[in-house]
């Protein structure tokens, strides 16, 4: 589905965001009992949750009910729930949704760093396991923070997200080799697969995987193909991925999918993982085995 964007009515320089689509493919493969979905956001219907005004862009809304029965459709039995951007740092109804389903979710926080160890240890209660950094979309905490934010979460054994382009990351890795928690990339990388896993950002991220202990989300496909909707070009990038790292990927659906002119199908999305994971036990630990570490669920 392609449309021009509107625009926000309070915010003409805001765009507004295409829905996801009420259909999703059914699986072509057999989804094992404890796959996660480890990328995705909810949006409240309803006033009470504010949106920054330093927004990239506003999202429709995406509410818990909507947000599980996704999960349903696709097969999932546990899920793992970012903070959205248009937030900030008001993880209000994200907590809200983990705490009424506290075995089935896990959530990814922002916090600007002055966050008090209270509220940190309210949020560890409520299912956060990792906080975020953001520097591609308005109302994210960048870079500057990600050291004070690391020392503040080593004791609770949460992780640092990063939302950057690979391209980011030869500059960066002095640092990132010295963060006191390990980090989990976002989309792949969100870098253009025509890039080639022979570039500088696609072996810095495969470095930080196996060296480093890092993490990646199998995400986001549509974020970085020139394919709209087969994504073939991306199949070589997560297949390299996946040689490289097996044990250190997830799988993520990045539902609802915002800020975009092209809406995926979120079951396509899924089924891309038979492709670039054609053997049964890999996707088994990218979808039960590796999130069940990396987010803290319970044993099956």
């Amino acid at each position: 589905m392609t449309r021009s964007p509107t625009h926000d009515p309070q915010d003409p320089d805001i765009p507004v965001c295409l829905g996801p689509l009420p259909h999703l493919d059914p699986p072509s493969f057999d989804i094992p009992h404890g796959a996660c979905d480890t990328h995705a956001h909810v949006v409240a219907d309803g006033p009470g949750y504010p949106l920054v005004p330093t927004r990239t862009y506003t999202p429709p809304p995406a509410p818990e009910s909507a947000y599980l029965a996704m999960l349903d459709a696709q097969g999932m039995t546990r899920g793992v729930l970012v903070q959205i951007s248009v937030y900030g740092t008001d993880n209000r109804y994200m907590l809200e949704v983990l705490r009424r389903n506290p075995q089935r979710l896990r959530g990814v926080g922002v916090v600007d760093p002055s966050v008090s160890d209270a509220e940190l240890e309210a949020m560890h209660a409520a299912g956060v396991r990792g906080l975020r950094i953001n520097v591609l979309f308005g109302g994210g905490v960048g870079f500057d923070a990600m050291e004070t934010l690391a020392s503040r979460i080593a004791g609770l054994g949460w992780h640092m997200q990063f939302l950057m382009d690979a391209r980011q990351l030869p500059e960066l890795l002095p640092r990132m080799r010295k963060l006191p928690v390990p980090g989990v990339i976002d989309h792949m990388g969100h870098t253009p697969v025509s890039q080639g896993t022979h570039s500088e950002g696609f072996k810095a991220m495969t470095h930080l995987l196996q060296d480093h202990g890092w993490w990646a989300k199998l995400s986001g496909a549509y974020r970085i193909s020139d394919r709209f909707d087969d994504y073939a070009d991306v199949t070589p990038w997560a297949r390299a991925l996946i040689d490289a790292a097996p044990d250190r990927l997830v799988w993520g659906s990045d539902w609802p999918h915002v800020h975009i002119t092209q809406m995926p199908n979120t079951g396509k999305l899924r089924n891309q993982l038979a492709d670039w994971a054609p053997d049964a036990q890999v996707r088994r630990r990218i979808l039960v085995d590796n999130p069940q570490r990396l987010y803290d669920f319970p044993a099956l």
